[in-house]
């Protein structure tokens, strides 16, 4: 069997307005057609009899009555009845029968529409005065109220075209909005299928290009987007899950080595490498829970912040190689601070690992961006892992060589700040080393002027060695 279908439902919902709203409908113009109907039929009837009562009381008048009165249309009933009430000519539908009316119209309005009605019918006339003068003699011509008149078949007629109407306006609205639904039937179980162990699975999609083949087609986009964010997110939980076990099994080797043979292990040296690999797990844990803040777009507090302070500021940390500073004042972006400087920081420590003498930081405008460049002088990087090196714990072999306590994670988590402020992070092609390149937006001037210090309103640019 058919379930019922709830009110709820898009189908039932739509059925039950268009059937009432064609209810509506038909009861207006079902009222306004029996009213029609009924005065165009009345109007008829009153037109003939006051046809027939002229045609006659003119005969009176001129002598020329004949009895009995002969018809020949739908006004058969004829009377002329005299001053005293009494019927002295008729037609034969009207002989031998008392008079029609006791109704006599005044000297001044001799034509009278009438409507008598006796226990078993009802009569249309028309009541003609023959003369103004106090004895004369009325005509009655009219007829037996039309059935369509006298009885409600023409309601019962209307009714039933009415209610056709409706269960007609039903249906269409039944099968068309379930017609239209029926992608979104196939659509709905698809996604019933779709489990977070297999989003392989995609939509059907309907023909057309309607709002239910454009919703069909954003849902197999999401679902290309949410397979692979749940891939790159396997990919990560097994790249973090390795990289925290090296450091764990090392840490793990070092204290069983200590416990087994207390007497031939350098009980300090261990304690210092157990440190070691507990400080490298503690920067993968932080790289870790700041990468993961990032994918959930934990909002930091935006402030205009100026790049150029904000480079020297960070530059004058690093003391492992001199770094060259080319910092204008005055070029502002909108963004968070702490976040930027993790960017500027990551960028710095990366080139100062990798130099072999210098580092040099620029800050730019050009095309509405602020742009950093930070260029080192060391071996540089191949063209072919100038991408790979901005993913999860990519560490290449120069870089394990330099320092092997890192994460991996500094370049991912500063691309995905960068993409967090609407900018770009690239490696360009550099006569030596490797380039890296920081975009962002410029913050307009007018947002600013009122925050910028003294000391930077003159456009100057500073070099600075550190």
């Amino acid at each position: 069997m058919t379930p019922v279908p709830h009110l709820h439902s898009i189908r039932a919902r739509y059925t039950t307005i268009a059937t009432a709203l064609s209810l509506i409908v038909a009861v207006m113009i079902g009222l306004s057609l029996d009213l029609a109907v009924r005065y165009k039929v009345q109007d008829d009837s009153f037109f003939e009899a006051e046809r027939a009562a002229g045609l006659w009381s003119a005969a009176v008048r001129n002598g020329a009555l004949p009895n009995p009165i002969p018809t020949s249309t739908s006004a058969d009933l004829v009377q002329l009845v005299d001053i005293h009430g009494r019927v002295v000519a008729s037609s034969p539908q009207a002989a031998n029968q008392p008079p029609v009316s006791t109704h006599r119209p005044p000297p001044g309005d001799r034509l009278n529409k009438l409507t008598e009605c006796s226990r078993d019918r009802c009569l249309i006339l028309m009541a003609n005065r023959v003369t103004p003068a106090a004895d004369s003699p009325v005509v009655y011509a009219g007829m037996a109220e039309p059935s369509i008149l006298a009885t409600h078949r023409l309601e019962y007629l209307i009714a039933a075209g009415a209610l056709m109407i409706v269960i007609l306006a039903a249906w269409t609205t039944w099968w068309a909005v379930g017609r239209t639904l029926l992608p979104v039937a196939a659509i709905r179980a698809r996604i019933a299928e779709i489990t977070v162990s297999d989003l392989s699975l995609r939509v059907p999609m309907p023909p057309g290009e309607d709002e239910i083949a454009l919703l069909a087609s954003t849902a197999n986009r999401t679902l290309e987007r949410l397979e692979e964010a749940v891939e790159q997110q396997r990919q990560f939980a097994s790249t973090a899950s390795h990289e925290l076990r090296t450091p764990l099994t090392g840490l793990r080797a070092q204290l069983e080595e200590a416990l087994l043979y207390p007497d031939s292990v350098d009980v300090r040296g261990s304690v210092h490498n157990a440190l070691s690999a507990c400080d490298r797990l503690e920067a993968i844990v932080n790289d870790l829970l700041l990468a993961a803040r990032l994918r959930a777009a934990d909002p930091e507090p935006h402030e205009p912040v100026e790049l150029g302070a904000l480079v020297r500021q960070e530059a004058a940390q690093v003391h492992a190689v001199p770094v060259d500073v080319r910092a204008p004042f005055h070029v502002w972006v909108h963004g968070s601070r702490i976040q930027l400087m993790r960017v500027i920081d990551n960028l710095l420590s990366n080139a100062q690992r990798h130099a072999e003498s210098r580092v040099t930081v620029s800050v730019e405008r050009a095309d509405g961006q602020a742009v950093v460049a930070v260029v080192d002088d060391g071996a540089g990087i191949a063209p072919a892992d100038r991408q790979r090196v901005f993913e999860r714990f990519t560490r290449l072999e120069e870089g394990r060589r330099r320092d092997s306590g890192g994460s991996g994670l500094g370049l991912a988590i500063s691309l995905d700040i960068t993409r967090a402020h609407r900018g770009t992070l690239r490696i360009e092609d550099s006569p030596r080393g490797a380039r890296f390149v920081l975009r962002l937006p410029l913050l307009n001037d007018d947002h600013v002027a009122g925050d910028a210090p003294a000391a930077d309103i003159a456009d100057g640019v500073p070099n600075a060695t550190t």
